[in-house]
């Protein structure tokens, strides 16, 4: 293969020497996939880490209006759901599954157009989206404390100088309806714009059999996106991007059956609005300096609620899915609720959230090297987050709120070092003082103040034009909290910061000619003060449920394994694509307490971490624009939680799609689950909640997606 046809060794020649010039004959024809996370935008191929991009041609061949949708076609990456959406994130098996009372400080972050969305992804809507990247593993010196796991980059499409737009539709089943439309182009001779706006909507996938309605897990999303490139003059540009997030959600899952006939009264909803606005300022002060100025900040409402017996009140019962309300209660056709004293309980959330962000740094310029061989980055970075929680639950007296403020303050650098042509050094570091101040109406009031450091050293080597090997070493952290349950034992009532020291390689290659690329990534994860969230139920006095939720601190944890991901032009028409991760975790010191004793959970797996998971598509060009794409994804058994021993079941799921593309239209068929599996998003063990059995305790989960067909479409101009 000749040197300057390889992307891998063009991507690594550009940049191996700083900020200088690529040379004349490193000039290449070949696309790049680009990392926009990253200080420097770097093609996904010569970035010395894990890190998938799934670009917009995998988002349109997946129809995926969500995160959810297309986070199985990076490896060792899982979401968790109890909610409309999946909200939370799970990456080589460490990050949070809920949010209930307690403040949650997410191991794994989420960005949407430079805007911290971190713990909000019910708002990842993929419409008119560029790429998702998932960057795996601990981002200490770029992210900081939002990132102890790795980060979630979600990038819109932006401006274009040249007009263009295009209406998108889509239908499918369960009266699933999608509109949506964006423009683009310049707007003077220094500007251009980009509007994008869809609305989607769908009943959900869940009948409730007692209210005689097929929408109380409905889908309502609504999002808004404006973006401004101004170019000042030739060394300074703008970036400015505008977002509206309208999520009305209803919230009605579980049923006591564990099927997707519920019987609830009162269902839940789950809700979001939030707006919010980035601002992007890049100047290049002299040649040997340049400025980057980051800003961003947003509002959010959460409304998240549900009906927490999954009933209907006392006096009824229920057989084969069809209900009763004899009078008085005729237990000779089945159990009666009033013979087991059925207790009916709501409980909803809401909170406002108020963020923001300001990034400063400071990069080298072509004349700014150091020495020649180092380029360099420094920066300062700002944040602040304020969180007001009410609590409405049918078993308090009064509502409950609190209000939690966080603060952080960080300073970072890193340094890019030119060890030969074939050999680089990348040493980062990031000081940050993280702030809390918590209180609430049960008269918890703590205040928290810690100085948190982390980072990341790599080799990389260039072996020769096809492959790029590379190590290293980082450390992560994420802060400690307070436990808000004012029934909590003291000793529970703060848990510590867990750091993670990772050590990774990887080999990433450009074969055939670059028809086939490779990324290939083995890890290992020491986890220190292991932050788990233990849950238990208690069964009251009149047979209701309550959960006491607690942070706390396993002494030590391991994650391991390995990923890789390929990407194959078998022929000129055909493309085949895989990703395959393998992850073991392991609690290596881990009891808890709880009014039944003392439980150990060492050398047990940790919570949604499955042991394999699988992404493979093939797609297959017909000609006169006629294309067809089969997709399969499977995934192990996990457990749902830290704090007991169910597990969902593994799965393997198909989908496919069959589309036909002309000049100024394009069309598509297109059908996920085609199997109709049943796969399990979220659940809970160590609990009762059926009053039919005597609220004997029982397993309950939350189902996926089911089979969904559907046609969709886009008119250009």
């Amino acid at each position: 293969m000749n040197f300057h046809k390889n992307s891998l060794a063009v991507a690594i020649a550009s940049v191996a020497f700083g900020a200088l010039p690529a040379p004349v004959w490193a000039e290449s024809d070949v696309e790049e996939v680009v990392v926009t996370a990253d200080f420097r935008q770097t093609d996904v191929q010569s970035i010395p880490e894990a890190a998938s991009v799934l670009g917009s041609a995998q988002i349109e061949a997946r129809s995926a209006e969500h995160l959810e949708s297309l986070l199985a076609l990076a490896p060792n990456v899982n979401f968790s759901s109890g909610a409309s959406r999946g909200r939370f994130f799970q990456i080589r098996g460490i990050g949070e599954r809920s949010q209930f009372v307690d403040p949650v400080n997410p191991s794994v972050g989420l960005r949407i157009d430079g805007i911290d969305m971190t713990g909000l992804g019910g708002a990842a809507n993929l419409f008119d989206v560029q790429q998702v990247e998932v960057l795996r593993g601990p981002q200490g010196t770029r992210f900081g404390a939002n990132a102890l796991a790795g980060m979630i980059n979600i990038e819109s499409n932006g401006p274009t100088d040249v007009t263009e737009g295009y209406v998108s539709g889509k239908l499918a089943d369960y009266d699933a309806r999608a509109l949506g439309a964006a423009v683009s182009g310049e707007l003077s001779s220094n500007a251009q714009g980009r509007i994008a706006v869809q609305k989607s909507v769908s009943d959900g996938y869940i009948d409730n059999i007692h209210l005689n309605r097929d929408d109380t897990n409905n889908t309502d999303e609504t999002v808004a996106r404006a973006r401004l490139n101004l170019d000042l003059d030739n060394a300074n540009t703008l970036a400015l991007t505008l977002l509206h997030i309208d999520v009305d959600n209803g919230y009605d899952a579980f049923s006591l059956d564990n099927t997707r006939e519920t019987y609830s009264n009162k269902p839940g909803a789950d809700k979001q609005e939030t707006t919010a606005a980035a601002l992007r300022w890049d100047s290049e002060i002299s040649s040997a300096l340049n400025l980057q100025l980051l800003a961003s900040g947003s509002q959010s409402e959460m409304d998240y609620g549900y009906d927490e017996d999954w009933a209907f009140g006392e006096y009824t019962w229920m057989d084969d899915s069809v209900t009763y309300t004899p009078d008085p209660c005729d237990t000779t056709q089945g159990p009666c609720l009033a013979d087991f004293d059925g207790y009916s309980s709501t409980d909803q959330y809401l909170r406002d959230l108020d963020r923001a962000e300001l990034d400063i740094r400071l990069l080298s310029g072509e004349d700014g090297v150091l020495f020649g061989h180092t380029s360099w980055v420094a920066g300062v970075y700002l944040m602040q987050r304020d969180e007001d929680l009410e609590r409405i639950y049918t078993w308090q007296e009064k509502n409950f709120t609190s209000g939690l403020s966080t603060r952080s303050s960080a300073f970072y650098g890193e340094l890019t070092t030119a060890v030969s042509g074939q050999m680089r050094v990348i040493a980062g570091i990031r000081n940050e003082l993280w702030r809390t101040a918590y209180d609430d109406n049960n008269g918890i009031d703590q205040h928290h103040s810690e100085r948190l450091w982390g980072g990341k050293l790599t080799l990389e080597y260039l072996l020769n034009d096809q492959h790029l090997a590379y190590g290293s070493a980082a450390r992560g952290y994420k802060a400690g909290g307070v436990n808000t349950d004012p029934d909590i034992s003291e000793a529970n009532r703060t848990f510590d910061t867990e750091f993670n020291n990772a050590f990774e390689a990887g080999l990433k290659s450009s074969l055939m000619n670059d028809q086939l690329d490779t990324r290939l990534a083995v890890f290992y994860i020491k986890r220190k003060d292991q932050q788990v969230k233990s849950s238990y139920a208690i069964q009251n006095n009149d047979n209701s449920i309550t959960f006491q939720d607690y942070l706390a601190n396993a002494a030590e944890g391991q994650n391991y394994g390995f990923e890789l991901e390929s990407d194959w032009q078998l022929t000129e028409q055909l493309n085949w694509q895989l990703s395959y991760g393998y992850l073991v975790t392991e609690f290596l010191d881990y009891e808890y307490q709880t009014d039944d004793g003392k439980f150990s959970k060492s050398g047990r797996a940790q919570a949604h971490a499955p042991r394999y998971s699988l992404a493979t598509s093939l797609n297959y060009s017909l000609g006169q624009g006629f294309s067809v794409g089969l997709q399969s994804e499977a995934k192990d058994e996990f457990y749902f939680s830290d704090s007991h021993d169910e597990k969902s079941k593994s799965y393997v799921l198909w989908h496919a799609r069959v589309s036909y593309d002309a000049q100024r239209w394009q069309a598509a068929l297109f059908g996920r689950n085609l199997t109709d599996v049943d796969q399990e998003v979220r659940g809970f063990g160590g609990f009762g909640n059926d009053p039919r059995d005597g609220y004997v305790e029982n397993r309950y989960v939350q189902f996926g997606e089911p089979r969904l067909i559907g046609v969709e479409g886009k008119f250009f101009f």
